[in-house]
């Protein structure tokens, strides 16, 4: 494989403070503008997360939740799952199609990162395990801290040095915050008024998809030049995903878990935190990389969207065939 700046070179003939010009094409520069959208983008984030959270957390049974922690085993096989699994096979999938390391790099980092909020929100669709996916999503982003840095350091070293990659610490810290505080509230509120609780999950399940969805349309037009690259990421970011989700399945299916809690740690397994890539890419590199860097996020947000529904779809489509809920959703302590 080429060098990292052999590629970066090739990808850009021409920088200037005005302009980025690649092959004949004269590309606007990532601008303040786009900055200044970035960071609208990463607060009103966050503050949706927290509500997100909240929305989640008046789901979360005090006594399950416990009892994931005390016997953590889906918290465990979702932790395989995400840090040893998806870096993985972003690693392989970066050598079976061969792809420059400028998009390797970006692949990587994004098959790094630990689970979203959005995770929370597909569950609440699919019946699943809400004790557990809060606990795993909250579990995931505490223990990014630590392995992040060492599966970048794993899975990137060949294109690029160690110290190249910086790990967004304080953005990590404000996602564990927006996560760890609004779902104890969220549990008093189901606790003291359960028919609130409900309506109150069900609308911000809604918000939460509908702002997903936003974000990568803000995405797709905030970076439109980017997205004349290899078909191969073009294809990398669509079966991703899907692999994500399959895998995650099927590894907790081949351990023992219920139904519920497969459903659980596959969607858990397959939604990526795109936009802390998208952080930790802005930190670490030029305009020229960001450029290429940028589409990949947002194709695995399009279509982790794309598998989200495709699998809320086909679920709840075989539960209202069924004209009654399994007896596996009725409420289970953890096994």
């Amino acid at each position: 494989m080429s060098s990292f700046k052999e590629t970066t070179a090739n990808i850009s003939t021409c920088i200037d403070d005005a302009t980025i010009c690649s092959g004949e094409n004269c590309l606007l520069p990532i601008i303040d503008v786009n900055e200044t959208l970035n960071l609208v983008i990463s607060v009103v984030f966050t503050v949706t997360q927290a509500m997100i959270m909240f929305a989640m957390g008046c789901s979360v049974d005090a006594k399950k939740l416990w009892g994931h922690l005390k016997r953590p085993m889906g918290i465990v096989i979702g932790f395989l799952c995400q840090f040893g699994f998806m870096p993985f096979s972003a690693f392989a999938l970066c050598f079976a199609f061969n792809v420059l390391p400028v998009h390797a790099i970006a692949i990587n980092i994004l098959g790094c990162c630990p689970g979203g909020t959005i995770s929370n929100i597909i569950c609440s669709f699919l019946d699943g395990d809400m004790d557990l996916s809060v606990s795993m999503t909250t579990c995931s982003t505490t223990l990014s801290m630590g392995m992040m840095p060492l599966c970048l350091l794993i899975y990137t070293s060949i294109w690029t040095s160690s110290d190249t990659i910086q790990i967004p610490y304080d953005t990590i810290g404000v996602t564990l915050v927006g996560c760890l505080l609004p779902v104890p509230v969220g549990m008093c509120v189901k606790h003291k008024w359960p028919s609130y609780a409900k309506k109150i999950l069900k609308f911000g399940s809604i918000t939460g998809f509908g702002f997903l969805v936003i974000v990568s349309v803000v995405g797709v037009i905030l970076y439109q030049s980017s997205w004349l690259i290899d078909p191969s990421v073009w294809i990398i970011g669509t079966i991703y995903p899907f692999i994500g989700f399959g895998m995650g399945f099927l590894i907790a299916y081949f351990l023992g878990q219920p139904w519920y809690r497969c459903r659980t740690i596959a969607v858990e397994t397959g939604i990526q935190n795109s936009l802390l890539c998208n952080t930790i890419v802005q930190l670490s590199f030029g305009p020229a990389e960001l450029e290429a860097m940028f589409t990949f996020p947002i194709i695995y947000s399009i279509f982790q969207i794309v598998v989200s529904v495709l699998f809320v779809g086909g679920y709840q489509t075989y539960k209202r065939s069924h004209c009654q809920r399994p007896a596996e959703l009725e409420s289970q302590s953890p096994s």
